[in-house]
């Protein structure tokens, strides 16, 4: 439904509180049969809700309501009443008075208060909405500046921000390796055992030893600080055999043991005991120093 300016100046005065009894009861009764005129009262409440929020209750002097009530009292003005679009006006009440004669043709009174009514309307809801622009500046700027001054339903709400810094990963380090030739006599090696000394990993590289059918090749770490040898498992028919299981000793275990290689039955050793005098022996030495 469309409204005039004298609907929407009617509602922005109802929400700010400066009608009379009268025009109060008009437009709460234009509210209990139209919906859409009711949005227009409460948006106007919303906006001049923020003018009560940020100004504090005050007390006013006795002598206030004395001139209030003084000047109800000699207020003789009466303004038009409004109604929605499309109704009929509400009928004058009945007066015991004789009919008067219709004013003259050029009388214009009428139409001089109606301008003065509604300008004067206007100018309220003008002075309502400069308010209304100034308390939402200064209430941005107190968000800003002070924003402890406002209270709790109005400070601003803060903000985090995550930011998820990516650094380039540390190049590795790299650990010192160990190399044992594994051989007899100081012939051409048989093995070549390599240790990692980071990880403890070794991997035996076959040279030139050939397993005899139904024997196999079984390595051995010897040590003083062992009561016997440990078996370091059978060497396998590739070229490449890696195992972990250094990482059951500690690094100078390790680094001064003897490494030595039999040749047992297919499987390796059923007694976990070399069962024959090493064939090949070495030990290790430092090639590539770590960190």
């Amino acid at each position: 439904m469309a409204y005039s300016e004298d609907h929407i100046a009617l509602a922005a005065e109802y929400a700010l509180g400066t009608l009379d009894a009268d025009e109060r009861a008009q437009v709460e009764t234009m509210m209990a049969v139209d919906s859409e005129f009711t949005a227009i009262v409460r948006a106007w409440e919303y906006r001049l809700g923020a003018l009560n929020q940020m100004v504090g209750s005050i007390e006013p002097r006795p002598i206030v309501w004395e001139n209030i009530k003084a000047a109800i009292g000699h207020s003789t003005e009466q303004r038009a009443p409004l109604t929605l679009p499309g109704t009929p006006p509400p009928s004058p009440p009945e007066q015991p008075v004789a009919a008067e004669a219709p004013p003259p043709a050029g009388d214009t009174s009428n139409v001089v208060r109606l301008s003065a009514a509604r300008a004067k309307r206007w100018r309220n809801v003008a002075s309502i909405a400069t308010a209304l622009a100034a308390a939402l500046v200064a209430m941005l700027a107190v968000q800003v500046y002070q924003p402890d001054l406002l209270p709790e339903a109005l400070r601003p709400k803060p903000r985090i921000q995550t930011v998820e810094v990516k650094t380039p990963a540390a190049p590795p380090v790299p650990s010192a390796q160990y190399v044992a030739l594994l051989q007899r006599d100081a012939g051409s090696p048989a093995f070549i055992l390599t240790v990692d000394a980071a990880t403890k990993n070794f991997t035996v590289r076959r040279v030139g030893a050939e397993a005899e059918p139904g024997k196999s090749f079984e390595l051995w770490l010897i040590s003083d600080k062992l009561p016997r040898p440990r078996s370091l498992g059978v060497i396998g028919g590739s070229d490449f055999t890696a195992r972990p299981v250094l990482a059951d000793f500690d690094a100078s275990t390790i680094n001064a043991a003897t490494y030595a290689v039999t040749v047992e039955q297919a499987g390796g050793s059923p007694t976990g005991q070399p069962t024959s005098a090493p064939i090949y022996t070495g030990k290790l030495i430092e090639t590539v120093p770590g960190r």
